[in-house]
């Protein structure tokens, strides 16, 4: 086993490890993590078996064979920044009804306390000048 192989093995585990860590401490929501884990473990597979990876360069006809983890991986990025758009535009969709909803609860809310307000009280705030 080579250097190369060693490191890609440790990388590999020590990414799987940390991410498995971050979704047991209830740090990242399981759903984020199975793209982060199926990297991983693909990484891990083509580590240990090295062979696979010289078939499959030859399969996407690739002369140089670790290229193909490097493509691999892009793939992966690609995969996840996609699964974040997507997250981030529905976190926005809510964000903007959230306070849309909260806009019209807070109009609502000064218009009942305007109408519970007694008369002499509402006289005296219409004479008080403008700051």
């Amino acid at each position: 086993m080579g250097r190369i192989q060693i490191i890609s093995i440790a990388a590999s585990l020590v990414i799987f490890v940390v991410v498995f860590n971050l979704v047991r401490r209830r740090k990242l929501k399981t759903e984020y993590s199975l793209i982060w884990l199926s990297v991983s473990l693909i990484f891990i597979i083509f580590s240990f078996w090295r062979s696979g990876i010289d078939k499959l360069a030859q399969l996407m006809g690739i002369s140089y064979a670790p290229s193909v983890l490097f493509i691999i991986l892009l793939i992966g990025i690609v995969l996840i920044l996609i699964e974040f758009s997507i997250i981030i535009s529905k976190q926005a969709e809510k964000i903007k009804i959230l306070v849309q909803e909260m806009g019209l609860l807070k109009q609502e809310l000064e218009e009942k306390i305007e109408k519970l307000k007694p008369a002499d009280e509402k006289s005296s705030n219409e004479e008080k000048p403008a700051s």
